[in-house]
């Protein structure tokens, strides 16, 4: 454990940012699952919903750094590829 205030507060930060960080992941991953469950039942109406839900998570999560710009989008691309080959 930290003696040095300014340490005691650094420590104190660093899990609020971690818990706060987690939580966006978890979000990423809890909204990427309903999608890829909708796609796999090829309910398109439901998929198009969840699939605006996980571009806001992963633009939330980008927006504060958890995740980098070009992953995010790489995954959105990934999981928009999903819905068009289900649609065909």
């Amino acid at each position: 454990m930290p003696k040095i205030k300014s340490a005691k507060k650094a420590l104190r930060q660093s899990v609020k940012r971690q818990k706060r960080n987690l939580e966006k992941k978890n979000n990423i991953r809890i909204a990427k699952k309903n999608y890829l469950k909708a796609v796999g039942v090829n309910n398109n109406e439901e998929a198009l919903q969840k699939l605006s839900q996980v571009y806001k998570a992963l633009d939330k999560a980008q927006k504060t750094k958890v995740i980098k710009k070009n992953k995010a989008n790489r995954l959105k691309s990934k999981l928009a590829k999903k819905l068009r080959a289900s649609n065909k």
